[in-house]
């Protein structure tokens, strides 16, 4: 090969010149011998390749030329999560406006807390919404992401995490943990407000056993917190008066049957 090549990625880049386009593979490694090797992409015509596999290597070409132009939208538009803030506005985005039912949604991040992908895994009644952790596991790893943020919507108006909102973040730690993929937080969006659980410092620890069994996501059993100063707005929950309410003891015996 030509000095200045590095020998290992050459016969890579030769043979699959040969599987995309047809020509010879000896051709290309007697052509790359004395020539520049990206002579085959940018002058196809200096090794004299037939009609077919001319509009092959002008069909990679312009694969690679697309290629190059949207990865660097991307770089320009790529979102990056990397705050409790920019989460919260960003699902509240994309659940603000459902009231209709409940619909569970996680990010995948990068190193760098940019999204690589963001899905639905869940859309349920007004009430609930079933939560699989085998398929968000299934799609961390498919993507092959290093951290995740959970979100979901409370049609209800509850910014207060619910307790299944806490045992399923609770098992889903539990889960990515060992695998070294950090849950950062989890978003609870009521209209167009959010509730940051890291950022309310109730993000749970992992739970000690690992479950993949479903789980449903409740708005009709928030938990009240302490912590108030955390929410947009719970204006609309109504104290429990205790001192209203009657309770009511058993008998001391039971009543006797009349035979």
């Amino acid at each position: 090969m030509k000095k200045g090549y590095d020998e290992d990625h050459t016969s890579s880049f030769i043979k699959g010149i040969t599987r995309l386009t047809g020509i010879a593979e000896t051709k290309l490694k007697k052509y790359a011998a004395e020539n520049n090797l990206f002579n085959v992409l940018e002058h196809p015509n200096t090794i004299d390749p037939n009609k077919q596999q001319l509009e092959k290597i002008y069909l990679l070409n312009e694969f690679i030329s697309t290629y190059r132009l949207l990865k660097l939208q991307e770089n320009e538009n790529r979102l990056t999560l990397n705050s409790s803030t920019v989460a919260g506005e960003y699902f509240v985005s994309l659940l603000g406006g459902i009231k209709d039912r409940e619909k569970f949604m996680a990010a995948f991040l990068d190193t760098g807390n940019n999204i690589i992908e963001t899905r639905t895994f869940s859309e349920g009644s007004i009430g609930e919404a079933p939560v699989y952790p085998r398929m968000i596991l299934k799609a961390a790893l498919d993507c092959d992401c290093k951290a995740i943020i959970l979100a979901h919507n409370h049609p209800g108006g509850s910014l207060s995490p619910s307790i299944q909102d806490r045992d399923l973040t609770e098992r889903l730690l539990a889960i990515f943990v060992p695998l070294q993929i950090d849950v950062l937080d989890h978003i609870i969006v009521a209209d167009t407000k959010y509730c940051s659980m890291m950022e309310q410092g109730t993000l749970p620890q992992p739970s000690k056993n690992i479950c993949y069994d479903a789980i449903s996501l409740n708005d009709n059993k928030a938990v009240k917190e302490d912590e108030a100063d955390f929410y947009v707005d719970i204006s609309d929950r109504d104290d429990i008066d205790l001192d209203g309410m009657e309770f009511f003891e058993p008998d001391d015996e039971e009543d006797e049957l009349e035979l």
